[in-house]
């Protein structure tokens, strides 16, 4: 099966991440760090793409391994982390697995995103815990018109389960792959309905949130290593 990333995967590695990577801008490093916290452990990234984010949990004691569906994001990752190419909704690991598991920017490349949440589920060991950061529902869409800095547009269709390739801008990867929406109350159902535990949330971005990240576990156990629900 041939993923819509590669045809783009080149792009992206050369000239979109160089871009959009310096200064954190949209608060990703920082939601990685103070959300995941430090390991020993495993940690799996559920699509993890070109794998520019595999230097960072090492940094904070992970041991990464990543899954992707697109063999030419893979071809850049594969120098960066141990990956293995797989449908996101069937997980190529065992039950209990894992120690910890992350997706960056990614959700709304998963049309099955809630069955993405069971699988993560199912593939961390008791107490193990799930970070979602993603593209902030109830700003970022086709819905959205950010082309002002200081003002974001939100016409209708913030409420429509979707999918499109309508983009404010043409220098980003919606327009050219398309991209899933789930307002926040599902998205957030769906991480109920998969069995995580909420321990806590972060936005970033500015002046409006462009960036969403949720921290849950699979059980209400303190997660070795992390922080406190609640603190920082």
């Amino acid at each position: 099966m041939r993923a819509a990333y590669d045809e783009i995967a080149d792009w992206y590695e050369t000239e979109f991440l160089p871009g959009s990577l310096p200064g954190d801008p949209l608060g990703i490093r920082r939601a990685i760090t103070e959300q995941l916290g430090p390991g020993p452990g495993r940690c799996l990234e559920v699509g993890c793409g070109t794998g520019v984010h595999a230097a960072q949990l090492r940094e904070l004691g992970w041991s990464p391994v990543g899954v992707d569906l697109s063999a030419g994001m893979l071809r850049h990752a594969s120098g960066r982390l141990p990956v293995a190419r797989a449908d996101a909704t069937r997980l190529p690991l065992r039950t209990g697995s894992v120690d910890a598991a992350i997706t960056v920017m990614a959700h709304t490349d998963m049309p099955g995103y809630p069955a993405v949440l069971r699988e993560v589920s199912r593939v961390l060991r008791p107490g193990g815990r799930f970070v979602h950061i993603g593209v902030h529902p109830a700003f970022c869409g086709g819905f959205a018109d950010r082309s002002d800095p200081a003002a974001v547009v939100v016409r209708t269709g913030y409420l429509d389960g979707h999918w499109t390739k309508a983009s404010w801008t043409d220098k980003g990867v919606r327009d050219k792959v398309g991209a899933s929406h789930w307002p926040l109350a599902a998205l957030l159902t769906a991480f109920l309905e998969a069995g995580l535990r909420f321990e806590g949330f972060a936005e970033g971005g500015a002046p409006v949130p462009t960036m969403f990240a949720v921290r849950t576990s699979t059980a209400s156990r303190q997660f070795p290593g992390a922080p406190a629900p609640g603190r920082r």
